[in-house]
């Protein structure tokens, strides 16, 4: 049996910047568990620009970002295993790993962070008719071939799927050659990033195909056509509208999932609406002294802001070990009111609490001139004015631990008020 503090499972850019906080706040034995070959998880393949702009103030790749990380990671002298797979975890903090040098391994852990990043959808989600023909691949897989593994995926594709990794493939496609067809949104509405609408559609002339899907995919060996129809409002296909387009490959690009086998598998309670964990102000799953942080907690758009909350799980992580964390006391429960998919974290220990909380959000539906309003149990302690909201945006939301400490109450509701929907 070997002995850390905190073992971080996962070397992604969550994983990496929870390990050094946690260092930084006085905790020396840690260990970063990576499955792949390399620490850095999906920022390796990320060959784009656009990272760091609030971190760093500048904008780096993908690598760049993740470059900057590992070498603090080396230079604290924190502990890192590749090629290891975390197989399981128990509520002693029991971690059971595998990989080719050491075997079965098992670690006994102080505190866990829980930093597996998310998956891709896959087409058997979708149901989608028609054979199985070579040519269909996920969004991410087809970004991992391109831009690391050297290989080209195909001559002329379409893009089920309008999520930044699908706008961002769509432009690493014509950057390699090949001719891309459109980017088919279900619904009204981009699912990506505006900046990634303009950056990698507009200005290569790619179409933006909104209320399209794909209902069949045509082809013996390989992908030969598709059949796309026009949806209604409810996303559902209308008949009659089909048409097929011939193509030699089919990206999708549907959504990503948090890796959560771990966690459930472990008892952890997970929230309907991002399907990553329940925590609270710490970053603490409903398990003590197991936290999560980034993609494996919830989704997000840009990963400066998985940095930020995963130096927060870091820092908990740490004052957990050292018995600073409060365990009891006044605690508030977050809920999603009108027009809100979901709030995390789930749940504030007001005694907790030294500076602002920070509350990431995702809305429902696309929003122009609305507000954000916050209640305590049904009174309304602050609004925020939007101008523009949309499900593919994040929200953060900065509240004044002042305001929750002043004012009564156990349920914190944010809703959405808008003039036009």
């Amino acid at each position: 049996m070997i002995d850390y503090d905190i073992v971080v499972v996962g070397g992604g850019p969550a994983g990496l910047a929870a390990a050094i906080e946690a260092k930084k706040n006085g905790i020396d034995n840690i260990l970063v568990i990576e499955r792949d070959r390399e620490l850095g998880g999906i920022l390796q393949q990320c060959i784009h620009n656009g990272f760091g702009l609030h971190i760093f103030k500048e904008e780096l790749t993908g690598p760049e970002y993740a470059e900057r990380f590992i070498n603090q990671l080396c230079e604290l002298g924190i502990d890192y295993k590749l090629d290891t797979m975390v197989l399981d975890i128990t509520e002693d903090k029991i971690v059971t790993a595998i990989n080719t040098v050491d075997g079965l391994i098992n670690i006994q852990a102080k505190a866990i962070i829980l930093a597996m990043g998310c998956r891709e959808r896959t087409r058997g989600a979708l149901n989608i008719a028609g054979s199985r023909p070579v040519g269909v691949y996920n969004a991410g897989m087809a970004q991992r071939l391109i831009n690391m593994e050297g290989y080209t995926v195909g001559k002329k594709a379409i893009i089920l799927g309008s999520g930044d990794i699908g706008l961002i493939m769509a432009r690493r496609l014509v950057l390699e050659g090949s001719e891309v067809i459109g980017v088919l949104a279900r619904g009204g509405y981009a699912a990506g990033l505006g900046r990634n609408v303009v950056q990698c559609l507009e200005d290569y002339d790619i179409p933006l195909m909104l209320r399209h899907t794909i209902v069949k995919i045509n082809g013996k060996d390989r992908v030969e056509s598709v059949v796309v129809v026009e949806t209604d409002e409810n996303k559902r296909p209308i008949p009659g509208t089909e048409k097929e387009y011939e193509c030699d490959t089919v990206l999708l690009s549907v959504g990503l999932i948090p890796e959560n086998e771990l966690s459930n598998n472990l008892g952890i309670s997970l929230d309907r609406g991002t399907r990553g964990p329940i925590v609270n102000e710490s970053m603490e799953t409903e398990m003590e002294g197991i936290f999560a942080c980034g993609n494996v907690l919830h989704v997000h758009d840009v990963v400066d802001y998985v940095t930020q909350e995963s130096r927060r799980a870091g820092e908990s992580a740490a004052k957990y070990i050292k018995n600073q964390l409060n365990s009891s006391g006044r605690c508030i429960q977050t809920k999603a009111g009108e027009g809100i998919g979901y709030i995390v974290p789930q749940k504030v220990r007001i005694d907790n609490l030294e500076g602002p909380i920070e509350f990431f959000m995702r809305v429902r539906d696309k929003y122009q001139e609305s507000k954000l309003v916050i209640k305590l149990d049904g009174i309304t302690i602050r609004e925020v004015k939007k101008k523009y909201l949309i499900p593919s945006e994040m929200e953060r939301l900065i509240i004044n631990p002042k305001l929750l400490k002043e004012n009564q109450g156990s349920i914190l509701t944010v809703d959405v008020v808008s003039k036009e929907a």
